[in-house]
């Protein structure tokens, strides 16, 4: 088995913070969004694969250099121009010989992957890894399985009346056969975007297993909000030696803050706050946000928002909002 991390999506409903970040490499308390998934996978002691762009090829080989990992990345560097998920795992497929364990880049979980694989091994059929979210409006943004014992006899990306709550989470082990029946896929069929389209047609040719995980914590980070409920799950505590911090200050763990950071006067930090590199906070107050590096906040309260690199905000709330790169916005003087 080879283990393919898939990271070439652009995320455009987290724009514009991902028109200059990978989605699986934003933060996650100290660590990446990958960083979790890549500690998942990495115990089986088996070739992994990353599947990305040409845009963020340099930043995931940054991130790869202590990692045993290899990079297979597609030559679209925008939104158009893109694969889908469905085609790029379909090239890395024709490079890969062998059966797949196949991750999305952007998942959080906290369950380990042991059980699943072993289920696998025993049917040596796909099997689809399954969440009860519980709520059928919920269910309607994911692919939806329809169950008979351990089967999947279909699949629906996305349906508009769902026929279970039990979605697919993005992970998928293929045997050799599924594998080549993708490549019969994607000569035949338009819809590259989405992995749940190719399972809903393969559900219709072979076996296909499903694998509901019953304990543990699930996101799909796809949006802001669930960024923001994955940060603050999986928040740890660090603060860097040199940041400057004034008496009048207040930290409340748990928080990150980066080298280089200045928080003066009487500014609140945390609980549930990232501060990024070399930021100015003054007298404001940042929690349940992610602030990333050379950000100048001042006189400002930020709650619930996301503040890309080289901002800098006075005398503002900001309460759900994202403010890409470079922005200066101030009220008054």
């Amino acid at each position: 088995m080879n283990i393919v991390i898939m990271a070439g999506g652009y995320a455009t409903r987290l724009w514009p913070i991902t028109k200059t970040k990978a989605k699986p490499l934003l933060p996650i308390g100290k660590r990446k969004i990958i960083d979790h998934i890549y500690e998942k996978v990495s115990r089986f002691k088996v070739p992994i694969y990353v599947s990305t762009n040409k845009r963020f090829e340099d930043d995931f080989r940054r991130w790869a250099e202590d990692k045993d990992v290899e990079l297979i990345v597609e030559h679209t560097t925008k939104e158009e121009e893109k694969l889908g998920a469905v085609r790029a795992l379909a090239e890395v497929a024709k490079i890969i010989d062998d059966d797949l364990l196949v991750v999305a880049g952007d998942n959080l979980f906290s369950f380990d992957l042991d059980g699943f694989v072993e289920y696998y091994r025993q049917k040596g059929k796909t099997v689809v890894a399954l969440y009860d979210v519980g709520d059928y409006e919920l269910a309607k943004r994911y692919g939806v399985a329809d169950i008979d014992g351990e089967r999947v006899v279909k699949f629906y990306e996305k349906p508009e009346k769902p026929k279970s709550t039990l979605v697919g989470i993005g992970i998928y082990a293929l045997p050799q056969e599924a594998v080549d029946l993708l490549q019969e896929y994607v000569r035949t069929n338009e819809k590259s975007d989405n992995l749940g389209d190719f399972i809903g047609w393969l559900c219709e040719r072979v076996e296909v297993y499903g694998y509901p995980f019953g304990n543990g914590i699930w996101y799909d980070v796809g949006n802001p909000d669930s960024y923001i409920e994955a940060f603050k799950f999986y928040m740890d505590e660090y603060i860097s030696e040199n940041v400057k911090i004034d008496k009048a200050s207040k930290i409340i763990p748990p928080v990150v803050i980066e080298e280089g950071v200045e928080i003066r006067g009487r500014s609140i930090v945390g609980p549930y706050a990232y501060i990024g590199k070399n930021c100015i906070i003054e007298s404001s107050d940042v929690s349940d946000s992610v602030i990333f590096d050379r950000v100048i906040l001042r006189r400002t309260r930020i709650w619930r928002s996301i503040i890309d690199e080289d901002c800098e905000i006075r005398n503002l709330e900001l309460s759900g909002s994202i403010i890409g790169g470079h922005a200066k916005i101030q009220r008054g003087d």
